[in-house]
């Protein structure tokens, strides 16, 4: 080791991780607030080549500016809406027409709902966004992310995922609704998601870790009305702001510490353990099945 005091070494360590990210190309959905542009515009300050994919293309457009003019690095962007199998298909299929590699996808869009709505396929929206998005936008982009290996997927999930389940005959809340159920069952997914995803991906140079991010602070779930908005404004100063929540997922996106590391769930930084349904295999293979015939995969 060159470096003999604790300063030199955090710079070295700063400079390590900056160069594993440097002209990397990286995909953060739901970049325009919160984590996800948080996470975006700290990749970017670290060198990546960012693009981030949302539903507004005005509100995209004036994000990826603004960190342009912050970092110094060009900041791309996607519009498409990730609720509809339609939107995510544009999604993908934009990413394609200007990218041949990518190595890392940071699946970061996602809500709550408050009320039971449904997406123009016919799902159910907490499910649709928070799950079937997931699903369907990494399996059409895995053939770039196989050959750009080494490369990581990275999906944010949540705590809340240790009180879901999987109700596959009310997957879309066709028989009850309540929302933290909704979302619980949707993060669960997440994590099942990953584990799935990652046995699937061994040997192939592509890595799936998951995130609980902490109770945080941003944007999310502001779509459901003026008291819900007005009791987050009440616990905000309590919670995470999105500057402290975005750094695990920074962290898996470049960080050289986790190379290779795979099928893993994460808090601060650290991998931990999941809830013990999310290690259920036979219940991440059924979902995965469920998936593809939902999404219209064949593969």
């Amino acid at each position: 080791m060159l470096y003999t005091s604790p300063e030199k070494e955090i710079l070295y360590l700063e400079d390590l991780v900056e160069n594993s990210i440097k002209g990397k190309t990286v995909l953060v959905t739901g970049g325009t607030n919160g984590l996800g542009l948080v996470t975006a515009r700290e990749l970017a300050r670290m060198g990546a080549q960012v693009t981030i994919l949302s539903r507004n293309p005005v509100k995209c457009a004036a994000v990826a500016e603004a960190i342009q003019v912050e970092t110094g690095s060009p900041v791309e962007f996607i519009a498409a809406d990730l609720s509809t199998l339609a939107g995510i298909m544009q999604g993908a299929a934009s990413f394609k027409q200007r990218h041949t590699h990518l190595h890392v996808l940071v699946n970061n869009a996602g809500a709550m709902f408050a009320r039971r709505q449904l997406t123009s396929d016919g799902f159910e929206m907490t499910f649709a966004l928070n799950h079937l998005n997931y699903f369907l936008l990494t399996n059409l982009l895995l053939d770039v992310l196989k050959a750009s290996a080494p490369a990581r997927i990275v999906s944010v999930s949540s705590g809340a995922h240790m009180r879901g389940t999987i109700e596959f005959d009310n997957l879309q809340s066709e028989h009850h609704f309540a929302a933290m159920q909704a979302y619980g069952q949707s993060k669960l997914a997440n994590v099942l998601f990953t584990y799935e995803l990652a046995r699937r991906l061994e040997g192939s140079g592509v890595t799936a870790n998951a995130v609980h991010p902490g109770f945080v602070f941003t944007g999310f779930a502001r779509n459901n009305g003026a008291v819900f908005n007005f009791g987050m404004k009440l616990i905000g100063p309590f919670i995470r702001q999105a500057d402290q929540g975005a750094q695990t997922s920074i962290y898996l996106a470049s960080s050289p510490e986790v190379e290779g590391v795979s099928g893993k769930y994460f808090i601060d930084c650290k991998a931990v353990d999941s809830s013990p349904l999310s290690y259920d295999k036979a219940l991440a293979e059924k979902l995965w099945q469920v998936s593809l015939e939902l999404t219209g995969k064949t593969a």
